[in-house]
């Protein structure tokens, strides 16, 4: 699977994005989603006066229908809501053919326009709404895992990017920063234990424990830790390589850090350890680019070429 496009991101309100318990699913078909924008009117006609619109990934109420239209309760904002007339058109129900692929869909291609530098505003959020509702309307899809993991990655990195913008996101101690939320995290992990979606997750939640600023070998240690651990205890995460190499690149920091203190003994520790999770990188995950990586990485630690900190000549 290629690597996701990142989110371009300019404002994020903090509101409440999306619920994180797990609603059960509608049980009929008048409530559905739309997967295009429709205005709304007083009366089944474009001639009438015009309410307002309904967005993407917004959820409707059908009440009535008269031809080509139908009269919803539309969730225009999350505060509020409007009663009028909409084309039947774009409207996803449970029952509606491939349901979950048309929102998966339509989630896809507005993550991929939220990703571009003048992408249409709001695209992360319709993404974002869109992926929790396949998951929300379809939860037995195949679908249901990966896009409420996208909902939850979008909700993340929007946060996370709002956060890093503060002056505590340099703290060293990571409790003294606000934390990223972890609800929606949790929840893949609770509603899709021992896929690759829960092992993803499980990764995010460590950005929560890392330091903003190191300032001594304490922080990139008890970093390199977590990142060994999550690899150990889920060696099949798409993600675990990567952990490894975090913890590998902190171990050579070490080296660096401890040969400033006079440390010889702990110096060679940190360089032992961070040969062991190159060579372990190497032999689990072969021809990936984090197994090159890794033997560029274990080249440099036996060549004395600091990986941290200013190179003396």
């Amino acid at each position: 699977m290629k690597p996701r496009v990142r989110l371009v991101v300019f404002f994020l309100p903090l509101l409440a994005l999306i619920p994180a318990n797990g609603q059960e699913p509608p049980q009929d078909n008048k409530h559905g989603i739309m997967i295009r924008t429709a205005q709304i009117y007083i009366n089944p006609s474009a001639e009438t006066t015009r309410l307002g619109e309904v967005g993407i990934g917004r959820e409707v109420t059908v009440l009535d229908q008269s031809r080509d239209w139908v009269q919803v309760l539309a969730s225009v904002t999350q505060e509020k809501d409007i009663t009028g007339w909409i084309l039947n058109k774009g409207v996803i129900h449970i029952d509606t053919p491939d349901g979950d692929k048309l929102l998966f869909g339509e989630a896809a291609a507005s993550e991929l326009e939220a990703s571009k530098l003048h992408g249409r505003k709001g695209a992360a959020d319709d993404a974002r709404r869109l992926y929790y509702r396949v998951f929300d309307y379809f939860p037995k899809s195949d679908l249901a895992g990966q896009a409420l993991y996208r909902a939850a990655d979008i909700i993340w990195q929007l946060e996370a990017t709002d956060i890093a913008t503060r002056p505590s996101s340099h703290a060293r101690d990571p409790s003294d920063r606000l934390p990223i939320t972890e609800d929606y995290m949790k929840l893949v992990m609770k509603k899709f234990p021992g896929t690759r979606w829960a092992d993803m997750a499980a990764f995010h939640l460590i950005e929560n424990k890392l330091c903003g600023t190191w300032t001594g070998p304490k922080c990139p240690d008890k970093e390199a830790d977590i990142y060994e651990k999550y690899a150990y205890d889920r060696p099949s995460s798409p993600r675990a390589a990567e952990a490894l190499y975090s913890a590998a690149t902190r171990r050579a920091a070490l080296i660096e850090m401890y040969k400033s203190e006079n440390d010889a003994k702990k110096g060679d520790q940190a360089r032992n350890q961070a040969k062991a999770d190159c060579q372990a990188i190497i032999n689990k995950y072969g021809e990936t680019d984090w197994a090159y990586r890794a033997r560029a990485l274990a080249y440099m630690i036996d060549q004395n070429i600091p990986t941290y900190g200013n190179e003396e000549q």
